[in-house]
């Protein structure tokens, strides 16, 4: 039995972090997507309200309702990150497309590679690994794009909200497709099986 898997790297209540993401989204998602000013500052602003929020409530919430150590790790990195690029945005929105540019492509990289690492070490999970492998992707090619795509503020600040409307509807499905499948998972496990970091890797 030394293979065998735990239910999940997650806690019951781990489902409330994704639904959390989604809905601290929303607001930036309608902000970008009804507002015809498109600007490096409204981006700059939006995005640094958005990565503060949403890296507050990975600081928070995620090691409460992460049952492995590395992967509490891994959030809590990601969280602290989102939230010193989130304020570095706010406190230079006026800093041009140049540097919401930079600031987005630094920050998509380097979160979207933790959350892509994670869900692999727990790629023999279906939930939460292709979850946070979706998720990571997304960040990843959304710094990729801001990298390969012309310079226009339209363009990038528009493509923002595209990424914003992505976690709004992928988000709410994630988190409640874990809520649905704990009680299957609790009882389909042995009871003295726990999960731990050798089992992820």
């Amino acid at each position: 039995m030394a293979n065998a898997q735990a239910p999940s790297s997650v806690g019951p209540r781990y489902w409330s972090v994704p639904v959390g993401r989604a809905l601290i989204a929303v607001v930036p998602a309608v902000i970008i997507t009804f507002n015809r000013d498109h600007s490096a500052q409204l981006g700059l602003l939006v995005f640094g309200a958005f990565a503060l929020a949403s890296g507050l409530l990975l600081v928070l919430a995620g090691p409460r309702t992460l049952t492995v150590t590395t992967d509490r790790s891994l959030f809590l990195i990601q969280g602290i990150v989102s939230m010193i690029i989130g304020a570095i945005a706010l406190g230079f929105h006026a800093g041009g497309h140049g540097f919401f540019l930079f600031v987005v492509s630094v920050w998509g990289a380097v979160t979207g590679v933790l959350e892509i690492y994670a869900g692999i070490r727990v790629r023999k999970r279906p939930l939460p690994a292709k979850d946070w492998l979706f998720t990571g992707i997304g960040g990843a090619v959304l710094s990729l794009l801001f990298l390969l795509l012309p310079p226009n503020p339209v363009v990038s600040v528009g493509l923002f909200g595209a990424y914003l409307v992505f976690l709004v509807v992928f988000l709410p499905i994630a988190g409640l497709s874990l809520k649905w499948d704990a009680p299957r998972q609790r009882r389909s496990t042995p009871a003295n099986v726990a999960p731990n970091d050798s089992d992820s890797l």
